[in-house]
């Protein structure tokens, strides 16, 4: 007997909800991936580990906030605890593989299409493994055709990812990625979820061993949410992560230095007149915007006049 599948039983509130984490971990992990690569003076193992989690608890919750939904009219559904906590770890590993790879050995094709190929395995291996968990009245079973093409989207999808983690360092770019990726997996999510037949027992079956999704999968999916929350506040007070290096260091130069424009226009830096009046050999502030402040890192050259003893010149 064939039970009655219902995917979204709450209407749209659960796929906009799960569509919204993936692309909020999508997002935290972009960021700090670009913060990695493109600071060579941050902590890079720190900043993938952050990355990867962001997006794998992403993907988790999008999955499980997506199952919320799911209904067998025929039937209670359960989840089986070990198991749902398995998944989570999957993806965070299998994420943190392609993230690390990449960060490491840059987006060669070889790299690119292995971490690719391991880390969509991996996701499309976490959405079966949190589908293997559910325990009902009856046993679920896949159109095989369609079960390869959520694949092939999870492995798409991962490939896009990790290219983007390293190639995209703007913060207007990485959040229309973080788009993107947030409608790849939950495309690979619903493809899924498009192959799942149930086949009900004939009678009723036994108590069920596992917990409810309202007693089991809500409590666990405030440990992933505090956790992007967190990695969100620790974003915003990191500058470099939100504008982008680029942006960063175009902020830096205006706020601290003369411009290009001002110094090759022959204006140099405005220097007020008591900076001279009260000690004439005090040297001017280096006009390179490049030297970062008007009053750091001067670059000067001395030389003693010739047949005077008197204070050293300093010639810019």
């Amino acid at each position: 007997m064939q039970g009655t599948v219902d995917g979204f039983s709450y209407g749209a509130v659960t796929p906009v909800a799960a569509y919204i984490m993936a692309c909020l971990g999508a997002a935290l992990g972009l960021r700090c991936v670009v913060r990695s690569v493109y600071n060579e003076r941050s902590w890079k193992p720190g900043w993938l580990a952050l990355g990867a989690t962001s997006i794998g608890c992403g993907i988790w919750t999008m999955h499980f906030i997506a199952m919320i939904g799911f209904r067998v009219k025929e039937s209670r559904i359960h989840y089986d605890v070990t198991l749902t906590v398995l998944s989570l770890a999957v993806a965070i590993v299998v994420v943190g593989i392609g993230v690390f790879a990449v960060g490491y050995r840059g987006v060669s094709t070889a790299t690119l299409c292995t971490a690719g190929g391991v880390t969509g395995l991996g996701v499309a291996a976490m959405h079966y493994l949190g589908m293997a968990a559910i325990q009902l009245n009856g046993y679920i079973e896949y159109d095989i055709a369609v079960v390869a093409l959520s694949v092939l989207i999870a492995i798409v999808a991962a490939t896009a990812a990790l290219w983007a983690a390293v190639s995209i360092s703007g913060f207007l770019t990485s959040l229309g990625a973080s788009l993107v990726m947030g409608v790849a997996v939950s495309g690979m999510h619903y493809t899924g979820m498009a192959a799942v037949g149930v086949h009900l027992h004939g009678r009723a079956g036994g108590p069920l061993t596992g917990e409810s999704p309202t007693s089991m999968l809500l409590p666990m999916l405030i440990g992933p949410v505090i956790f992007l929350v967190l990695a969100g506040v620790v974003i915003m007070f990191d500058p470099l992560l939100v504008l982008g290096d680029g942006e960063w260091n175009k902020g830096r130069a205006t706020a601290t230095g003369p411009t290009r424009e001002r110094v090759a226009a022959g204006g140099g830096p405005r220097v007020p007149a008591a900076w001279r009046a009260d000690r004439p050999d005090r040297p001017l502030p280096h006009p390179d915007p490049d030297a970062g402040s008007l009053f750091e890192r001067p670059t000067r050259r001395e030389r003693e006049p010739e047949g005077t003893a008197g204070p050293r010149v300093q010639e810019w």
